[in-house]
């Protein structure tokens, strides 16, 4: 049994009171996971391309103002 399944048998087993906290948990490391991630690629310059091609669909008038 891989470690997912076993952690998927243990979150099935939860009351909803640990349940509800445990979403509540989850939901901020994903954030905080994803957030590290993005600093990274920013920092990496792996973003350069799409702003890049972001700025040129704009300047030839394919965006939308928000």
């Amino acid at each position: 049994m891989s470690e997912v399944e076993k952690i998927e048998r243990q979150v099935a087993e939860l009351s909803s009171g640990d349940l509800e906290a445990f979403r509540r948990w989850f939901v901020e490391f994903d954030a905080s996971a994803w957030d590290r991630q993005f600093e990274a690629d920013v920092r990496g310059g792996r973003l350069g391309v799409l702003a890049a091609e972001a700025m040129k669909d704009h300047a030839a008038g394919q965006s939308t103002e928000l």
